[in-house]
């Protein structure tokens, strides 16, 4: 309230225990507090009660919560620079252990992998000429590398038509880039949406909601 802007480091299992505080103590106001949440997803030999599972879906309600996952180190970077000039509570979560550097893929993108508040990025395009068979994977965070590999073993193998399934890197929970959205629901038969958190009230909840308040009918499969 002075005008400091308090970057909060806390493990995503501890944030849990502030749950009131968060909404009526920083959201409510709508004050300016950037949540740096660590420990996001599975943590290994931390133990079962450290695993960071739920943050997506417990923030997600939240009024006036911004929710930020990147994939990579440059964009947890980009995040952390771009909370210092938001002004509202905005939270920033990701894993535990190293970060990555990205695929090929993401470096051929140049400006275009510049993080933007609410803006996704597509990472492996589809050939419009493809047959209605597309699948396009919508990942959050960190395990969006892990998809990136699967997607290629994939086509490594010939299961798949490497031109059939598409990559979307959401970065953002909320806001949700309805941009994007639009693009996936027009032009793709099926969505999978992949999440290091529970399944229900995270990334593939809150896409399933967009797609049935606007309209489409495409399939969507939740893997978290």
């Amino acid at each position: 309230k002075a005008g400091l802007v308090p970057y909060c480091n806390i493990y995503s299992s501890f944030l849990q225990r502030a749950y009131d505080n968060i909404i009526h103590d920083v959201a409510l106001p709508r004050l300016h507090v950037v949540f740096c949440i660590d420990r996001a997803g599975i943590v290994g030999n931390d133990g079962a009660t450290h695993h960071g599972l739920l943050d997506l879906a417990y923030l997600r309600p939240i009024p006036n919560m911004v929710i930020g996952a990147p994939m990579t180190g440059e964009d947890l970077e980009q995040m952390l620079v771009l909370a210092k000039d938001y002004d509202g509570p905005i939270a920033i979560r990701y894993p535990r252990g190293r970060v990555s550097e990205g695929d090929e893929a993401m470096r051929r993108l140049g400006d275009e992998a510049k993080v933007t508040i609410g803006k996704g990025v597509c990472l492996r395009a589809v050939n419009v000429g493809e047959a209605v068979k597309r699948v396009a994977v919508l990942s959050i965070g960190a395990i969006g590398n892990t998809v990136a590999e699967a997607i290629g073993l994939l086509g490594e193998r010939g299961e798949v038509k490497g031109e059939s399934v598409a990559h979307y890197d959401m970065r953002w929970l909320k806001p949700l880039d309805e941009e994007l959205l639009h693009e996936v629901g027009s032009r793709y038969s099926r969505i999978v949406t992949v999440e290091d958190g529970v399944i229900n009230g995270g990334l593939g909840s809150a896409v399933m909601e967009w797609m049935n308040d606007h309209g489409y009918s495409v399939r969507v499969t939740r893997l978290g």
